[in-house]
């Protein structure tokens, strides 16, 4: 079962349904720049709902290359973002659909890729979403105790370096339990 929330009326006057986990991905890319959480949140989803929308896969690699670009992986933050550009070309018509300006999300990837490639320092980038979806993302992370649009960000090294931090024993048991099934077969 899908996890939808209503946001607007398009053009044609029918409901526009944006999934949940869209919703975190954005107020943890725009409110906490916490690019790890963006990638887990939307590979569940996308995995759980819609393993044939590639749409999400370039979002999850936007958020894994912001991530890498951020501790200065400039080698795996270009590689992930120059995989994400293909797959939104390629799904460009669903960027529409999902809130989001395709000319100007085009502009600035590509202009963040050349960043990438160029070493710049990381800058965080607000992705072009319409108001309506806006105006959602602000009422969820109202709700989360967390404020939409703070220009200053505090990060820390919890979410700088996330994936050396965290708890690795469910996902190595995980990994173990496919490898058995795998040899079973």
């Amino acid at each position: 079962m899908l996890n939808l929330i209503e946001t607007n009326l398009n053009e044609s006057g029918d409901i526009k349904l944006y999934p949940q986990p869209y919703l975190e991905y954005l107020i943890y890319f725009h409110c906490q720049r916490d690019y790890f959480e963006c990638h887990e949140v939307l590979e569940e989803y996308w995995k759980e709902n819609e393993k044939n929308n590639k749409v999400w896969v370039g979002f999850i690699q936007l958020a894994v290359s912001m991530y890498h670009y951020r501790r200065g992986n400039f080698t795996g933050a270009k590689k992930q973002i120059e995989k994400s550009i293909k797959i939104f070309e390629h799904e460009k018509n669903q960027l529409n659909t999902l809130g989001i300006d395709p000319e100007t999300f085009f502009k600035l990837i590509n202009n963040q890729k050349v960043a990438i490639k160029n070493n710049l320092p990381y800058t965080p980038i607000a992705l072009p979403i319409n108001k309506s979806l806006m105006e959602e993302c602000i009422k969820k992370s109202k709700e989360k105790g967390i404020l939409w649009g703070k220009e200053e960000i505090i990060l820390t090294d919890k979410i700088i370096h996330k994936h050396k931090l965290r708890d690795r024993s469910l996902i190595i048991e995980e990994r173990k339990k496919q490898l058995n099934r795998r040899r079973k077969q």
